[in-house]
């Protein structure tokens, strides 16, 4: 593994420096605020506040946050469209908002400063992966109402970074840009970037000799072999990057290049805790859960993220603490006759095989009494002969590895449906 040049003492943000001691009384002070904001002026954290017993007051250290219900996704759309908003709607400067394919779209509001601090953490995160004011950053992650690629251009440019908002799609003229632009930084989903290295090999060009010397990935789980796959192919330092949009966008965490020892949180804005994904109750290891700190227009108290990790003391940055690499989602999780199964898993398997992407989809289906899984693969380009084999290696690999019968279909590249640089892993059309 790569492991790229630290910031100097001097290029960080003055709260990356201080103790765990005093940026744990700045959360304090800040989740009181936080409570009290919400309390006050979202009808729905009064009502969930009230019925658990619970007021703002009651908070008079970190550990107390543990007695205040959560919030979920489910809240969000029930409160649609602007029901979570803590300001007047006029005072809100941007709204982002999910894609709702599988329900009414979850709202979220910025105002001016809320802007302000998003672009700051996401600058923090950029530094902490490698990028430096001057850099030319490449932005192949989708604008609009997604998050991604509006909260990595305003980091990017607060860095004083030159921006390339080349968003997602038109993989071709990517290659092109990247070989005549040469930037320095490139930000995407790790599966659409094996897709330009699959372009770059297409065109005849050596993606080893880019210009390329930091990727800055996230908005989907990805794996070590993922990791190491692209740092080889490029010849760049691979780092992850975490956000949701429900808490703020991308910046969240970031992961420190010197390091790659999972993520460090910006724990200034926002609190993490980890909890048993079925009681809630704390746990050293399981469902992250996020409260926010500064933000104005739509605080969010305990959001369920759904991402299943661990919190662990800071390294590169010591006062604040790593989440490990997201290993799965709760709603990604599969059982399969009696077996817990996680996209990540397979994925780690079809790395392993070789002709196959890692562009890949699990299809769920009862044709009759037992569930079946059927692991749809695209191919890499050009490999035609030996589908038939890879396909039969990877159905004995995932017996071996992950404990449960599948069947594969290796289907041609860029057969699989993907929305804003992503695949949608998990289909399922089992019918109760």
């Amino acid at each position: 593994m790569r492991l790229g040049r630290p910031p100097a003492p001097d290029e960080l943000d003055p709260i990356e420096r201080v103790s765990r001691d005093e940026l744990a009384a700045l959360q304090l002070e800040r989740l009181r605020h936080t409570l009290d904001h919400a309390y006050r002026n979202v009808p729905l954290y009064r009502e969930k506040f009230d019925a658990a017993g619970v007021h703002p007051n009651d908070c008079k250290e970190l550990a107390d946050l543990a007695r205040f219900p959560f919030t979920t996704k489910e809240d969000l759309r029930e409160s649609y469209p602007f029901g979570m908003f803590a300001v007047p709607r006029e005072q809100v400067a941007r709204i982002h908002a999910s894609s709702g394919t599988t329900g009414r779209a979850t709202v979220v509001g910025y105002t001016k400063r809320d802007l302000d601090v998003w672009a700051e953490v996401m600058a923090r995160s950029i530094r902490a992966s490698g990028g430096r004011p001057g850099d030319i950053v490449h932005v192949a992650y989708g604008y609009g109402l997604f998050t991604g690629g509006l909260g990595a251009h305003y980091g990017a440019e607060r860095l004083g970074c030159t921006v390339v908002p080349v968003s997602g799609g038109m993989t071709p003229r990517q290659v092109r840009l990247i070989d005549d632009f040469k930037p320095d930084v490139i930000m995407v989903t790790p599966s659409y970037m094996l897709a330009l290295l699959d372009e770059f090999r297409a065109q005849g060009i050596d993606p080893r000799a880019t210009s390329l010397r930091v990727g800055i990935f996230g908005a989907e789980p990805w794996t070590e072999q993922m990791r190491a796959e692209i740092e080889d192919a490029f010849d760049l330092d691979a780092v992850d990057v975490y956000g949701l949009s429900e808490v703020m966008g991308p910046g969240v965490a970031n992961e420190c290049v010197e390091t790659k020892d999972g993520l460090h949180v910006w724990e200034d804005h926002f609190y993490p805790e980890t909890v048993d994904p079925f009681t809630g109750e704390p746990a050293d290891e399981g469902e992250l859960v996020f409260t926010t700190l500064t933000k104005e227009a739509m605080p969010v108290i305990r959001y369920r993220t759904r991402d299943l990790t661990r919190l662990l003391p800071g390294t590169a940055r010591p006062a604040f603490r790593r989440m490990r690499k997201v290993t799965g989602r709760t709603d990604d999780m599969i059982i399969l006759r009696g077996v817990n199964v996680f996209p990540t898993q397979i994925e780690e398997v079809v790395l392993g095989v070789e002709g196959l992407s890692p562009h890949f989809q699990l299809r769920l289906t009862r044709p009759g009494r037992l569930d079946v899984m059927t692991v749809r693969v695209e191919a890499r380009p050009g490999f035609d002969e030996g589908r038939e084999a890879a396909g039969r290696a990877l159905r004995s690999a995932v017996k071996e590895t992950v404990g449960v019968s599948v069947e594969v279909e290796v289907v041609d590249p860029e057969t699989l449906e993907r929305s804003v640089g992503k695949l949608k892993r998990v289909v399922d059309e089992r019918h109760d």
